[in-house]
């Protein structure tokens, strides 16, 4: 018998899990633990839109893994029961970080319009001729009241522009029998603070901040999925607390904790092993960071790529950078600046054929790319002539070439 074919024959009697799907992000919980408040408050602003009334337009903020997502999946499934038997209501949800759904205008309104039953080729239309179709569609619908629920909202603006908003908020006054009602979900705290002033006054909203798990109700929330997503006696508690100590440190991140119990079942399941160890937890966590960086530098739009793309192309001394002085970072390598990062970013630019931002909008993605960990920057000074950043390049070297793959594509250089 081959290797192969053992390990096919085995696949069973090493299986560890009951059921894996508890542990994977789509699964919807009965209850959602520590999130009462949260859950009461977001229900009580929306709850008016069950009698025709239109509430105010909410904002849902908080770190990725606080339940934003599943807590408004969850108040949304409750509404549309109650709007079945008292009221017509109608509520949709959009993820602005799918491609080729929510990476431009056109496509947004045209899921939307597809969603409400309506139809509109993919391209081709003018864009003012969706708006006209979308409002047309709702008009047509019976429901009194239309939440549209854009979860990474913070990606629209990104991808399109914060007219987008605006435009979408307008429409109320076009619209005689439908009330549009906007929930918009963000990760960042400050993204309102973002936009356009004229464009955050037409959006007349509420907001909601989720705060972080801590380790202790993530430890709980471990324990709970994970004897339903286990056989008995495979996952030690000294696993679980290991899972929610790396989590905490993630921001509160349940999420998080949630892929590595699952990732670390995967790892020891292939080891041959009836039980998960603290071991499997300290791989899962190299495994999924390396993952996240890569899923990251995939999903975020061409503009960032670019960016990140003349970084890289700076790095690796393809392109110079300022020489003669020793890196802030220790090192021998190329020191890098933002106007090094912006130049190089305007020749990638010309030479895709794409629109150059300016260069305070390149030094906002450079300082978000700091916040992922994409990068490491460190402010210098240049005395009468301002501060600028140092930059150096945070990707580990045994996924830089697959990262590079990724840009090559998506950029097409």
């Amino acid at each position: 018998m081959t290797k192969i074919e053992q390990i096919l024959d085995s696949v069973g009697s090493r299986n560890l899990f009951k059921d894996k799907s508890v542990l994977q992000s789509n699964y919807s919980p009965e209850e959602i633990p520590y999130r009462d408040k949260e859950i009461e408050l977001v229900a009580s602003i929306l709850a008016p839109s069950l009698i025709g009334q239109r509430t105010s337009n909410l904002f849902i903020y908080g770190k990725t893994g606080t339940g934003k997502t599943l807590s408004m999946h969850f108040i949304k499934n409750e509404l549309i029961k109650r709007a079945k038997q008292e009221s017509p209501l109608r509520i949709e949800y959009l993820n602005c970080k799918l491609k080729k759904v929510a990476d431009t205008e056109y496509r947004i309104l045209a899921e939307l319009i597809n969603k409400l039953g309506g139809e509109v080729p993919a391209t081709g239309l003018p864009t003012d001729q969706v708006y006209n179709k979308f409002l047309k569609t709702i008009e047509e619908r019976p429901e009194k009241m239309f939440i549209i629920i854009l979860d990474e909202i913070d990606q629209v603006v990104k991808k399109i522009s914060d007219n987008f908003l605006y435009n979408l908020t307008r429409l109320n006054s076009e619209l005689s029998s439908t009330q549009i009602i906007l929930v918009g979900i963000s990760n960042d705290l400050r993204f309102l603070d973002s936009l356009d002033p004229r464009v955050k006054s037409s959006l007349s909203e509420e907001e909601i901040v989720f705060p972080p798990y801590n380790a202790l109700q993530l430890q709980e929330i471990l324990k709970k999925r994970s004897t339903q997503a286990f056989k008995k006696g495979v996952v030690a508690g000294a696993a679980i607390s290991k899972c929610a100590a790396f989590a905490a440190r993630e921001h509160g991140d349940a999420r998080r904790a949630l892929d590595l119990l699952r990732v670390a079942g995967e790892l020891a399941e292939r080891d041959g092993k009836n039980k998960i160890t603290i071991k499997h937890i300290d791989e899962a966590n190299h495994k999924i960071e390396r993952d996240k960086i890569l899923d990251i530098i995939e999903t975020e739009p061409k503009q960032f790529q670019a960016v990140l793309q003349a970084i890289i192309n700076l790095q690796k001394g393809e392109k110079k950078g300022k020489e003669g002085q020793k890196s802030l970072f220790g090192d021998n390598k190329v020191r890098i600046f933002t106007g090094d990062v912006y130049n190089e970013y305007q020749k990638i630019c010309q030479k895709i054929n794409m629109e150059i931002l300016t260069q305070r909008r390149v030094g906002d993605i450079i300082a978000e790319f700091d916040m992922l960990g994409l990068i490491n920057a460190i402010v210098v000074s240049k005395g009468r002539y301002g501060r600028t950043k140092e930059i150096k390049l945070s990707i580990p070297d045994n996924i830089l070439e697959k990262a590079k793959g990724i840009l090559s594509d998506s950029l097409g250089i």
